[in-house]
């Protein structure tokens, strides 16, 4: 059973990279040849980061994810010294005012990413340690809240308030459902909202993203643009869409159409079909882990599991939400189907983690 529950999950997973494929060329040609020269330029590179990403999943596929549990705390630390060199000058890589990434030649390294994987990883180890004593508030709640709070704050000060928001999310999931109180969840809640609050309305460009949200209209050349062109994007394409590799948003109308909206794109060329049968995949998806984390054969497994899951759920939420304006605009990428170097093959690693506690639940 749990062997036909890995090899569905590969395969759903292996479709939803191969859409990804196609529509990252349809998105990206034109654009990459009037900035490149080279209509190829981005699906060359993506399926690089495919092949690395494979490679790479393999291995997690084979490496008993237990050995992690005595790995946890020299991740988490590596993750930290990552996350304090990228904001060295001449050490990361600086992109519109964000320092945010390691640059190798034809790659790119965002650390962030990274230190997702360590903090889900060191919180599982730490409730699958810590059992019944996870419910007190100094030994139990206080050490993943100050690991956390450590890494959210080297994220910010990137800036990158999205991706701290979407992490902060799933540790403290991962926490209630491990039973630390709700009262002391719910406090850090309401301290951090004012905390949010300040961030939100200290920087302009989060400022207009949360005007543009509210009505995108005020501003429909501006703070506005991304959301009425993706809109636009889905709109066009109706039931049946408009024809693969005919959408007219991509013709430098809407912006990141191959990262953060290849979802309108989707839309637009496949019509509304196209976006309820993407869905349904990640749907699935969501279904064939759950049934893994309900057979792992360990609590450390369960809740490693259950953060990785959690952490691709609420990215192809986020992204999907933003595409149909529900949510203020944040470069989050959709899972498996985005074009992004790291966010991709991080999520490929976490698909093989997934796929290793599958095995072992299987062969305990």
């Amino acid at each position: 059973m749990i062997r036909n529950i890995r090899i569905n999950l590969f395969s759903v997973t292996v479709v939803l990279i191969c859409i990804g494929i196609v529509m990252i060329y349809s998105a990206s040609s034109i654009y990459a040849w009037e900035k490149y020269s080279d209509g190829f330029f981005f699906l060359k590179r993506h399926l690089s980061f495919v092949f690395m990403g494979a490679f790479l999943t393999f291995l997690a596929m084979c490496y008993d994810y237990r050995k992690l549990k005595k790995l946890s705390k020299p991740i988490l630390i590596v993750s930290f010294l990552l996350l304090i060199l990228v904001l060295i000058p001449g050490v990361g890589r600086e992109v519109a005012g964000a320092r945010r990434w390691f640059r190798f030649r034809v790659f790119s390294f965002q650390p962030s990413e990274f230190a997702n994987l360590a903090v889900i990883i060191y919180v599982a180890d730490f409730i699958s340690r810590k059992g019944e004593q996870i419910k007190a508030f100094m030994h139990g709640f206080m050490p993943p809240l100050l690991v956390l709070g450590l890494t959210v704050l080297l994220i910010i000060i990137q800036p990158d308030l999205g991706t701290t928001v979407a992490l902060g999310a799933v540790i403290f999931i991962m926490l209630y459902i491990a039973g630390v109180r709700w009262d002391y969840l719910l406090s850090v809640i309401l301290v951090s909202l004012p905390i949010l609050c300040i961030l939100i309305l200290s920087a302009p460009y989060r400022r207009v993203r949360i005007l543009a949200f509210l009505n995108p209209w005020m501003d429909p050349k501006g703070g506005g643009f991304q959301i009425i062109q993706s809109q636009v994007a889905l709109g066009s394409g109706g039931v049946f869409g408009v024809g693969l590799g005919h959408s007219m948003q991509k013709l430098f109308y809407l912006p990141a159409a191959h990262t953060d909206f290849i979802f309108s794109i989707i839309g637009e060329e496949l019509g509304l079909f196209g976006t309820i049968a993407v869905i349904i995949l990640y749907m699935i998806f969501i279904t064939l882990s759950l049934k893994i984390i309900k057979h792992a054969p360990d609590r450390f497994g369960y809740f490693l599991a259950l953060g990785l899951l959690l952490m691709i759920t609420l990215k192809a939420v986020i992204n999907i939400g933003v595409s149909c304006a529900l949510l203020p605009t944040k470069g989050l990428p959709l899972p498996f189907i985005s074009y992004g170097g790291s966010s991709f093959i991080f999520d490929m690693i976490s698909v093989g983690i997934l796929m290793n506690i599958g095995r072992t639940g299987e062969y305990p």
